[in-house]
């Protein structure tokens, strides 16, 4: 016990990256800080660790109390513990990235926080290192797109190739070409094609798809380069 005491302590917070995809754009859900320092300032959503919870617990409970959706995508970025990072105490935020369909979140509690999506694009000036939390998130994405069906989260549950690969140029901030698109992704072998079709992309219409049901949450060992 002496060796424990000897040490400072420091307090443990989570901050989550909630990332929904509307209008062919990333979008990241932010909120006004409700307390000092820098109150009223744009910050992403979180909490501190509670005494019997883990830090992914921590995070699930913020998501859901934010949007009221359980089960969300959820994927650890990394620590942020620099010293001075806070202005008021020493805090080690444990950074988590969701990905969050916009149409299913319930409006109300957003309202009722504050909290607006942002497009990636055009990101307000955000308190401490959030800015570096959001470019940190993206980068994590874009590395899990390498090698898994990246995304797909934020899409309902059946889409068109073209929806997949706008979402995937949103999520790399690039254009890629249909038909590399198509065989890249295909080659994953994640993806069910469906009966269905899609009659606004095109005359003969755009098949939809939906991740294999033995897939979800699964990920492909192929290294895929976009």
């Amino acid at each position: 016990m002496e060796y424990y005491q000897g040490h400072s302590k420091y307090l443990l917070a989570v901050d989550c990256v909630v990332l929904g995809y509307e209008d062919e754009e990333l979008k990241v859900l932010l909120y006004p800080r409700g307390f000092e320092p820098v109150k009223g300032k744009w910050s992403l959503m979180g909490g501190f660790v509670g005494e019997d919870e883990s830090a992914e617990e921590a995070a699930s409970r913020v998501l859901q109390q934010i949007t009221g959706l359980d089960n969300i995508f959820l994927e650890q970025v990394e620590a942020f513990s620099k010293p001075g990072r806070e202005t008021i105490a020493r805090v080690v935020s444990i950074v988590f990235y969701a990905l969050v369909r916009i149409h299913l979140h319930d409006k109300e509690l957003l309202k009722a926080q504050g909290a607006e999506w942002h497009p990636l694009s055009q990101l307000p000036e955000l308190v401490f290192d959030h800015r570096e939390m959001v470019e940190k998130a993206l980068l994590k994405l874009q590395q899990k797109a390498g090698y898994s069906l990246a995304g797909s989260e934020m899409l309902s549950e059946r889409f068109t190739l073209m929806q997949l690969r706008k979402l995937y140029q949103a999520i790399y901030r690039r254009e890629f070409d249909p038909g590399n698109f198509r065989k890249k992704i295909l080659s994953l072998e994640v993806l069910e094609k469906l009966d269905e079709k899609n009659a606004s992309e095109s005359r003969k219409g755009a098949y939809y798809y939906r991740v294999k049901e033995e897939m979800v949450g699964m990920e492909t060992s192929r290294i895929v380069k976009f």
